[in-house]
């Protein structure tokens, strides 16, 4: 008797500890694809989980930071929902590369065209960001997730450091330290500097190639030579031995 009250008690207080901690597993982030060094650009994604069991989730608004303005916000085309990128006017202009930018992304919504995220799935929505500041350490971004049922929730509330993690916390990228060259440009840009690299030493190896076409000619022709002399001396062979039978 005893044992099934403790054992009673045990399931109410790991019910209770699920309940109070569910917010944590579940609530909209955002992580980059490889590292967000500082001074360069990065591919970042904004992972949606659905936490409703009756409802879908149809559309996510991400507020980007208006203290750290982004000069470039181009979301990837996600299938099955439409995009809507929302720019406004600067207090100050950014200077990119020699140009003054005065406005700047302060939003994008993503709208589901049909379902949206159904329970017990998540969606990801990837994003390419840059400039990356280099006068923080982390970046916020407030959300809000709505769902078939009309419900809203708020993911806006700024994590401190020190305190327990709210209930509705806003999605933080953290950046990293600056590239050695000083010019971080993400896993795409690295992907394109190594094709790039591949494709010059592919046509390095094929201009070698061409500049030897006599070598290659010569070398072609004795390889047939010995061949047509393989399959001469097979053709004897079997003609000798299909007269030897016919003699049997």
């Amino acid at each position: 008797m005893k044992a099934s009250r403790i054992a009673a008690a045990g399931a109410v207080a790991g019910a209770a500890v699920l309940a109070v901690s569910s917010p944590c597993f579940a609530h909209v982030s955002v992580q980059p694809e490889g590292e967000a060094a500082k001074g360069g650009y990065a591919v970042v994604g904004f992972k949606v989980p659905n936490e409703r069991d009756d409802a879908s989730t149809t559309k996510l608004e991400v507020t980007f930071p208006s203290d750290h303005p982004l000069s470039s916000v181009l979301p990837q085309p996600v299938e099955g929902w439409d995009i809507k990128v929302t720019k406004s006017r600067l207090a100050e202009p950014l200077e990119v590369h020699g140009k003054k930018i005065d406005e700047a992304v302060t939003k994008v919504t993503w709208t589901a065209k049909g379902e949206g995220i159904k329970p017990g799935f998540f969606q990801k929505f990837p994003v390419s960001v840059g400039t990356l500041p280099e006068n923080t350490d982390q970046l916020v971004f407030k959300a809000l997730q709505t769902y078939s049922s009309k419900e809203v929730v708020r993911w806006i509330e700024v994590p401190q450091e020190g305190q327990d993690e709210p209930d509705n916390p806003a999605p933080v990228l953290a950046l990293t330290a600056p590239a050695e060259d000083g010019h971080g440009h993400g896993a795409a840009a690295d992907d394109d500097d190594k094709a790039s690299d591949d494709a010059e030493k592919a046509s390095a190896e094929t201009s070698a190639a061409s500049g030897d076409d006599s070598g290659g000619t010569d070398t072609t022709a004795r390889v047939l030579g010995v061949v047509g002399i393989v399959v001469g001396a097979a053709g004897v062979a079997y003609g000798v031995l299909a007269g030897r039978r016919r003699t049997a």
